[in-house]
C-alpha cells in the first residue's frame, strides 16, 4: 500500500531555495512514475514536475530551468529541488505516485501536502 509523506516546506524570501522532500512509507517495490503537483490558494491543482519510470523528467513551463525533480530509489524518496522562488511559487504542493493497476488503468496516491510561501 502506498503511503506519500511530504516535508520540507516552509516560509521562504523571493529568489530563495527550498528543497521538498516525499517518502513512500508504503510496501510499494515497484519504480512508478511519481510527480509533484501544487495548488494555490483558489486555484486548481497543477502539475509541476514529474519523473517518468523510464527515467524522463518532464517540467511545467513556470518552473523549467529554476526547478529539478530526483528521486532516491534505495530510500524510497522522491525530491524537488527548487531555486529561484518567486511569488506566485506560493501554495501547497503534493507528491503523486501513479501505480498501474491489473486493468490497464493507473491509480492516483496522494500525500497530505506541504505549504511552502514565498514572499516578495
Amino acid at each position: 500500500q502506498v503511503q506519500l509523506v511530504e516535508s520540507g516546506g516552509g516560509l521562504v524570501q523571493a529568489g530563495g531555495s527550498l528543497r521538498l522532500f516525499c517518502t513512500d512509507s508504503g510496501t510499494t517495490s515497484t519504480l512508478n512514475t511519481m510527480a509533484w503537483y501544487r495548488q494555490a490558494a483558489g486555484k486548481r491543482r497543477e502539475l509541476v514536475a514529474a519523473l517518468r519510470r523510464t527515467g524522463q523528467r518532464t517540467y511545467s513551463d513556470f518552473v523549467k530551468g529554476r526547478f529539478t525533480i530526483s528521486r532516491d530509489t534505495g530510500k524510497n524518496t522522491l525530491f524537488l529541488e527548487m531555486n529561484g522562488l518567486r511569488p506566485e511559487d506560493t501554495g501547497v504542493y503534493y507528491c503523486n505516485m501513479a501505480v498501474p493497476e491489473t486493468s490497464g488503468a493507473f491509480k492516483d496516491y496522494w500525500g497530505q501536502g506541504t505549504q511552502i510561501t514565498v514572499s516578495s
